[in-house]
């Protein structure tokens, strides 16, 4: 697969953002784990987005935290307080029973005696604990909630903004890319017709043997410069493993003038060969991948003299 083509699809940032199928999401940790370049480009994205993350975050006031740990503590402390808080009464005196027990008085309860709470007396009221801890701790928790909100909003709208970017910055790659191949194709067709138009060029018409009657290509040849170019207008697809050879022959020794590419041999534009120095005419065979030392006559495709 085009591992290239498949980073540059986005489907790497919609997994990080965790906003992919479950399916797809398996589909991408295999390809990671096949294809090292997929792993360090996905690894890559995720820090970027952890670094964004934390780089953005709020960070609550340094005193909140203890404000609201004592804020809590003093509400735990009061509703103890209010459970354990138990009035206790004094136990009544014993009644009167006669003159003689009149000038006695009453025995003094000793420690170990249990005490009494009259049925009667009522219980003292329990005191509310201060407002201003409950007003703290409120403030705290609000302060803690906005600050939970704010940030949930802030990543959703950093997740929607990094994912127009990612597609903007696809479309600017693609859109680079096709620029510059046309470009490329712009100044390859600009040097071609150089060549075409100049003067010092000899057009040398190669006509197909009885191999290939219909086969047709064209040598331009500057002597001076001993520039070689070849034009190809109609050659059979040569065998699986074989390629077109170029031969120029001085004074009938056949001097090797490069190979052709798939491209050239299929009439896409005009390759530049090897120079050559002094030549009467022109030959194409048909040779091992690569090329060959010498030709292979039998295998004579085109030819044509100067």
């Amino acid at each position: 697969m085009d591992t290239q083509q498949y980073i540059e699809s986005g489907v790497l940032e919609e997994y990080a953002l965790g906003i992919l199928p479950e399916a797809e999401r398996a589909e991408v940790e295999r390809l990671a784990s096949i294809h090292p370049d997929i792993r360090h480009e996905l690894d890559a994205i995720i820090m970027g987005l952890d670094a964004y993350a934390e780089a953005h975050s709020l960070t609550p006031p340094p005193a909140m935290r203890d404000r609201v740990l004592n804020g809590w503590q003093q509400a735990i402390r009061n509703q103890g307080s209010k459970e354990n808080a138990i009035p206790v009464v004094p136990m009544a005196a014993a009644p009167t029973v006669g003159p003689a027990t009149a000038a006695t008085p009453p025995a003094t309860p000793t420690a170990t005696e249990p005490i009494v709470r009259s049925i009667n007396s009522a219980p003292e009221p329990i005191r509310e604990a201060p407002a201003r801890s409950y007003g703290w701790l409120m403030a705290a928790s609000v302060a803690l909630l906005l600050s939970l909100g704010g940030n949930y909003v802030l990543y959703n709208r950093w997740q929607n903004t990094q994912s127009e970017l990612f597609a903007v910055q696809r479309e600017q790659a693609q859109f680079a890319t096709v620029q510059q191949a046309s470009q490329k194709q712009l100044e390859t067709q600009r040097g071609e017709l150089a060549v075409l138009r100049d003067e010092q060029f000899r057009h040398v018409t190669l006509a197909g043997t009885p191999a290939a009657p219909s086969a047709k290509a064209r040598v331009l040849y500057n002597p001076a410069t001993r520039a070689v170019y070849v034009d190809v207008r109609s050659l059979p697809a040569p065998p699986a493993g074989k390629q077109y050879q170029l031969w120029a022959l001085d004074n009938g020794k056949p001097v090797d003038a490069g190979v052709l590419a798939a491209s050239t041999a299929a009439g896409e534009g005009l390759q530049q060969m090897k120079d050559i120095a002094s030549a009467q005419a022109f030959a194409m065979t048909v040779e091992d991948a690569g090329g060959s030392p010498t030709p292979t006559l039998s295998t004579m495709t085109v030819v044509g003299n100067i």
